[in-house]
């Protein structure tokens, strides 16, 4: 292989970079000098603060040789990565407001503050439907059941995104919706009929092309209907080739999921995985692994004919494209302070509550925090948001392990519960339910009235099965901690 063809093949990898609290972006120091050199198409980015990832994105562009894609799940907003930016509602959250507009405007405020720091390529919306309670991994993320309705939201999200030079991606070809266990754990199996998958589940996906986006995630899992050789979605010739290139006409971008997810290597490196993916038809790679190992790999299959050039070049030619397309960071679009500030109103107008009327917070409020979510993959968020709401609103919030005489209010217990990735279940662990019922028979020994708050999508919370008041937050990102906080407060004693 030439320098020129491997610089070419280095471009379809995307590394990841992840910030850290104590260092920063610094850890990634030596993972960056060598991405650099080695000419890869783009980066990751997971975590840290507005103006650290302004700075780090503006570097990485300068000293890259070409336009780099700078990626960023922000499916729930910037604010959901990056310290600093608007956090925003669960997409089921927001649908549940029955209001196009407000889609619309969350993913154009989610593009202006990714573009203002550089961040050009956006890795959402989820176009997979919320079809089965035991998906361990959809849940709130998916905007809705009904195929029809969903295609027009994803395709009014796409529209917005990409109307402010941010690319969006479509997620998870050829749908995950149905999908009884995790791939950050395990490869899933969807054994539904070909013919009810083209029918439903394609749906968003065709509307997502139909309506110009840029790239298409795929999903490391498995469809027998649709590829009898039962290789995951990523590296099926026949799921990407057949039937995204050649059936729906997509001709963007075709991006592989996280290549170290276990569902994908199933019993391979992560080298070798790649180079089936990039075989299978995938044009870039998040999360390739160690890129030497990737790299030679890819170098390799090209020497000896496994990977053609010209499927090579076509992949380098769509990233390029893209690349080129984005729009550089700007002034002259960033968010204005009404736009954030509407992003809290509408973590607040997407609280809803069960079992109510609430009743009224005194002047004390005790609240006990219980965490069905700690086992779960990746940096957990802070618990604190909720009472840290209720003392800039003027109320004494307590964080307790148990109801005590100091308050004679309600007594508020905060369950975090949700559909997170390695998580790998959809029920409440026996002792999550059995902290919840101590709690409860705790208060009401003290003649104390509850509030439940649920944290995460409302069928965690509703499995409980109690009738108290009952806050629905949807999620237990900061920003819906913060309105679940707010909501208490509208109603004081």
């Amino acid at each position: 292989m030439s320098e020129q063809s491997r610089r070419e093949v280095a471009q379809l990898l995307i590394p990841v970079l992840r910030w850290s609290p104590s260092g920063g972006f610094a850890d990634t120091r030596p993972l960056i000098e060598q991405s650099l050199a080695l000419g890869v198409g783009g980066f990751q980015l997971v975590g840290g603060e507005q103006d650290g990832v302004r700075a780090l994105a503006k570097e990485l562009q300068l000293k890259s040789r070409h336009p780099l894609l700078i990626a960023a799940d922000l499916e729930r907003g910037a604010g959901q990565q990056f310290a600093g930016a608007t956090g925003l509602p669960p997409l089921a959250a927001i649908t549940s407001l029955d209001d196009i507009e407000a889609l619309r405007r969350a993913a154009r405020l989610t593009a202006r503050e990714a573009r203002t720091m550089g961040v050009n390529w956006n890795l959402a919306p989820v176009s997979d439907l919320d079809l089965l309670l035991e998906n361990p991994i959809i849940g709130t993320r998916a905007m809705g059941t009904d195929a029809r309705k969903v295609a027009q939201l994803v395709t009014a999200w796409i529209e917005a995104c990409q109307a402010e030079g941010v690319l969006a991606c479509a997620k998870h070809f050829p749908g995950m919706g149905r999908v009884t266990r995790d791939p950050n754990l395990e490869l899933p199996v969807v054994e539904t009929p070909a013919d009810q998958l083209k029918e439903q589940d394609l749906q968003p996906f065709r509307a997502a092309i139909t309506g110009g986006v840029a790239s298409v995630m795929t999903s490391h899992v498995l469809y027998p209907a649709l590829d009898s050789s039962r290789v995951p979605a990523t590296l099926s010739r026949e799921i990407l080739q057949w039937l995204l290139r050649q059936q729906l006409k997509f001709d963007n971008l075709i991006v592989a999921d996280t290549m170290t997810m276990v569902a994908a290597r199933e019993g391979r490196t992560a080298a070798e995985t790649a180079v089936l993916a990039v075989r299978g038809g995938c044009d870039v790679l998040l999360a390739p692994g160690d890129l030497e190992d990737a790299l030679n790999a890819l170098e390799r299959a090209y020497d000896d004919g496994t990977l053609e050039p010209e499927r090579v070049k076509h992949s380098v030619r769509r990233r390029l494209k893209w690349a080129q397309w984005a729009s550089p960071p700007n002034d002259w679009r960033r968010p204005s302070g009404a736009d954030t500030a509407w992003g809290a109103l509408l973590a607040d107008k997407v609280i809803r509550v069960d079992h109510g009327p609430l009743p009224p917070v005194g002047t004390i409020t005790e609240m006990a925090i219980v965490d069905d979510d700690h086992q779960a993959d990746g940096p957990s968020v802070e618990r604190t948001g909720i009472a840290e709401a209720m003392r800039l609103g003027g109320n004494d919030a307590r964080l307790v392990d148990a109801p005590t005489p100091a308050s004679g209010g309600p007594f508020v217990i905060a369950l975090f519960a949700d559909y997170v990735a390695g998580k790998g279940r959809t029920t409440l662990l026996p002792e999550t339910v059995a902290q919840v019922h101590a709690l409860v028979a705790q208060a009401e020994a003290l003649q104390r009235s509850v509030i439940l708050i649920g944290l995460g999508d409302p069928r965690w919370v509703a499995q409980l099965g109690m009738t108290h008041p009952t806050v629905l937050a949807w999620g237990g990102d900061r920003v819906m901690q913060q309105a679940a906080g707010r909501g208490l407060l509208r109603n004081k004693k």
